[in-house]
């Protein structure tokens, strides 16, 4: 039994051997961590945990220009699997939860309790969609939807995540 989707997907039915050797669906699917049947969110967020680990080694203005560069290719990355899916939204693309994670992690401290807070908090925030981000989720499509309320559910953890390093909770 393989915790990997074995099934076609998209209204498309792509195979994951489709998705995983294409560039632009190979990286919507987060380097194949979309194809989990289960949560693959969740195993989109894990994924960004070695971008994370790689691009905090920068200083500050490196790792905000590489997550800056995340979130604007994110836009068309997401839209062209949409469209090749034929599927607005679809689960298994997760670019917009690498994105989300790098996001919530932006000005915190570089901890294995940040980063396990930041998990859970962008995780909650993306999984429960608190108004605006449900809002946001339901009006704007393509691309740009797919991404904005992931970046904003991460604007809200990353607030979060802040504040509780502030008050000495983490």
């Amino acid at each position: 039994m393989s915790i990997f989707l074995n099934t076609q997907l998209g209204k498309n039915k792509l195979t994951p051997k489709q998705i995983l050797s294409d560039p632009v669906l190979f990286l919507a699917f987060g380097f194949g961590s979309g194809l989990a049947k289960k949560a693959p969110g969740t195993f989109g967020t894990l994924a960004a945990i070695p971008l994370y680990w790689l691009f905090a080694q920068a200083d500050l203005l490196a790792y905000s220009l590489l997550t800056l560069i995340v979130i604007v290719v994110g836009v068309p990355i997401c839209g062209i699997a949409a469209k090749k899916l034929e599927e607005h939204d679809f689960g298994g693309i997760v670019w917009d939860e690498i994105a989300g994670y790098l996001i919530t992690m932006w000005l915190a401290p570089f901890t294995w309790q940040a980063m396990i807070a930041g998990f859970i908090l962008f995780r909650i925030f993306d999984i429960i969609k608190p108004w605006p981000i449900k809002w946001i989720d339901q009006q704007v499509h393509g691309g740009l939807g797919i991404m904005l309320d992931d970046v904003l559910a991460a604007v809200f953890a990353g607030g979060l995540l802040l504040l509780a390093i502030d008050w000495g909770w983490i």
